[in-house]
């Protein structure tokens, strides 16, 4: 006789910025031993492939692309679809600020971890009076960098996610795409740019959406309360 099928529970969960309404299941075992095994290889490239597989696999909706979602729709979906799926409480760490040495286990409610949204956001950057440069968010690459990638981000990096990253250049006259642009190209415009307008370039991946929590913890050595903000997936997982 067969074993039983086990039947895996479905869940919705409605991305803050897209507004889409996302029906997802938890991971399976298998797709969670896929996952380790990507990210113990350190391999960008299968820890790419493993997210993309294992999240496009969990997402039971028609028309969500992973690939496609901004970096931190994709970690508000990736934070809920593994708290599903290994509990609803994640256990950190915490080092006290006050010394910068103890450290206190806290526990947090993947529900109270919500999506910040910066109200000086502006994905529109003006670079002078007859020119504006319109960026799009980062998505899967960039997640995989930002959250599973131990090595130090370098200039070329930066440069390389800002170009990526550019959609549009528009003045009340013309208009320049960057899907008809080279990387060339676009990194040759970004060069010719001076400080201040790079600052606003800059300010807008300061100041994207992102995961966001605080908590107060008290260092058992010395009694002191510390205030505490986390950001970012990485800040609540290992």
């Amino acid at each position: 006789m067969p074993l039983p099928t086990i039947t895996t529970p479905t869940y919705e969960l409605e991305l803050p910025i897209t507004k889409k309404t996302v029906k997802y299941r938890p991971f399976l075992v298998k797709e969670e031993k896929v996952l380790v095994i990507a990210m113990e290889s350190q391999d960008e490239k299968q820890i790419g492939r493993a997210v993309k597989d294992v999240l496009s696999s969990c997402i039971l909706s028609r028309g969500i692309k992973v690939d496609k979602l901004p970096t931190f729709e994709i970690e508000y979906l990736f934070l809920h679809v593994r708290g599903k799926s290994v509990g609803e409480q994640v256990e950190i760490m915490i080092t006290c600020p006050d010394d910068g040495v103890t450290q206190v286990p806290s526990l947090v409610d993947i529900d109270e971890i919500k999506l910040d949204v910066d109200p000086d956001h502006e994905k529109d950057i003006v670079l002078d009076d007859n020119y504006t440069l319109r960026l799009k968010y980062p998505s899967l690459g960039q997640f995989i960098k930002s959250n599973f990638n131990e090595t130090d981000v370098s200039v070329e990096d930066t440069f390389e996610l800002v170009a990526d990253c550019i959609e549009q250049v528009f003045s009340p006259e013309e208009s320049f795409s960057a899907s008809d642009c080279t990387k060339k190209e676009l990194n040759a415009f970004l060069e010719q740019l001076n400080s201040k307008q790079f600052k606003k370039i800059e300010k807008f991946f300061e100041t994207m959406p992102k995961l966001k929590h605080t908590i107060d913890v008290v260092n058992p050595k010395t009694q002191v309360s510390n205030h505490i903000v986390l950001e970012g997936l990485s800040s609540f997982f290992d």
